[in-house]
């Protein structure tokens, strides 16, 4: 069943000029999502890593999955469960790998972790792949052709909602990673409604209209959190920047996003740099 869905999707993408890579991105998701089910359907070990983040069984092998179908494009691959050999500097096109986005959501049984690979070209990602393994859900874009997510055999394209009163809007944070800071900001903007999502989820909920904001103001964020959502959100009509307006960068040196991450349905967006430019002056200045 699961193979005649894939072979399904893998003959009828939504894009006249589909990448090649596509079909093997997608196909990476989906045989690691297979493998990470089966090991979230019965127990497993946690382990934590210098971070404190944890680590879990189905990490490592949606890595290797993964890993072992793109190797074929010789690009090279940054991944959050690899040594970062800094070769990939060299090279104008490289995959940026989560092979489990939202861990902790995996070990909480909550069901919202995710899958992303991201296809990275000159700096910018030209293709996200997002798998959401528990509902059965594959999110794709291409640059300048569109996000689109595949649900019940069908294709369906992915736009942004139109809402721009900031009380109107719908906000989304992280379960377990809210700081007391993030918490003001949100208490600053007034936003009506705001919801826990886990992962990459956030992201996608944008993209589908359900949600128009998402921040955090870490800067421990790396570019494997960001880059495959980062596709989908621009390709849906969205805005994904650091809260200082920066556009982000990929395949540098440097992997951390220093400045936060900020991500709407564009239209507000401007307008939450501005306040977050506020907020930050008056936390600065004791207020």
């Amino acid at each position: 069943m699961a193979m005649i869905k894939l072979n399904k999707m893998l003959h009828n993408f939504p894009f006249q000029n589909t990448l090649p890579e596509t079909e093997l991105a997608v196909r990476a998701v989906k045989e690691a999502g297979d493998a990470v089910m089966k090991i979230y359907k019965h127990d497993f070990v946690t382990t934590f890593k210098k971070d404190n983040e944890p680590l879990t069984e189905a990490d490592l092998k949606s890595n290797d999955i993964i890993k072992k179908i793109i190797t074929s494009t010789g690009y090279p691959i940054l991944s959050e469960e690899s040594l970062d050999d800094k070769k990939r500097l060299d090279h104008d096109k490289i995959w940026i790998i989560d092979p489990l986005d939202g861990t902790s959501d995996f070990v909480s049984k909550s069901g919202e972790f995710t899958i992303m690979i991201a296809l990275v070209d000159k700096h910018e990602p030209i293709l996200g792949v997002i798998y959401w393994p528990t509902n059965d859900i594959l999110y794709l874009a291409q640059k300048d052709c569109g996000a689109y997510k595949f649900v019940n055999d069908v294709w369906e394209k992915l736009t942004i909602s139109k809402r721009s009163e900031l009380r109107n809007c719908r906000a989304l944070g992280s379960r377990h990673h809210l700081s007391s800071h993030e918490t003001s900001f949100l208490k600053m903007l007034n936003v009506e409604k705001f919801s826990e999502r886990g992962s990459s989820l956030k992201i996608t909920d944008i993209c589908t209209g359900v949600a128009e904001l998402y921040f955090t103001m870490t800067s421990k964020m790396k570019q494997w959190d960001t880059c495959a959502s980062n596709c989908l959100i621009i390709e849906a009509g969205g805005k994904m920047t650091d809260m200082l307006g920066n556009k982000l960068e990929y395949n540098t040196e440097n992997i951390y996003h220093k400045n936060g991450i900020l991500v709407t349905n564009s239209i507000i967006h401007d307008i939450i740099i501005d306040r977050y430019t506020e907020f930050s002056r008056n936390m600065k200045n004791g207020n």
